[in-house]
């Protein structure tokens, strides 16, 4: 998936507006979930389950500009029963250099009612599959890229 910034991702100096950054990270993490085999529609509908942000830590390094390319790295750092904890960062292609760094879990949720529910075992799984094999693995080693 391209990620180039757009004149309207861009803020009145010319740099990417710091709530853009969280549209790239969701499009990453949209990404990342189809690679294991799971779209948000599928999982509403064979599942009833939602994917929500529980919450999120932002740490902006660096910024970027109008038409730079973008690579977002998703790597998972832990995983529970209704909860995934994420590692994304954004940084220029060709660049090994972060730009943005964000830490973020998400939650699996009922669709009827909203209330926090298990993950489809399935999903569960693959997203331990994705996990490093070590806890020691590297913050800039991810498990998957949106190269743009």
């Amino acid at each position: 998936m391209p990620i180039r910034v757009y004149y309207e991702d861009t803020d009145a100096g010319g740099i990417v507006y710091y709530a853009n950054w969280l549209r790239y990270f969701e499009r990453a993490r949209t990404d990342w979930l189809r690679a294991l085999g799971f779209g948000h529609r599928a999982l509403a509908d064979e599942h009833g389950v939602l994917l929500v942000v529980r919450d999120v830590s932002v740490d902006y390094r660096r910024p970027a500009r109008l038409d730079d390319q973008l690579v977002v790295d998703v790597r998972p750092v832990a995983v529970r029963r209704a909860s995934c904890l994420l590692w994304q960062s954004a940084r220029l292609a060709g660049s090994d250099e972060a730009l943005v760094v964000a830490q973020l879990r998400f939650a699996a949720i009922r669709r009827g009612d909203g209330r926090a529910t298990a993950f489809p075992q399935p999903l569960q799984q693959r997203i331990r599959d994705s996990l490093p094999a070590s806890a020691d693995a590297s913050a800039d080693a991810p498990a998957h890229s949106a190269e743009g």
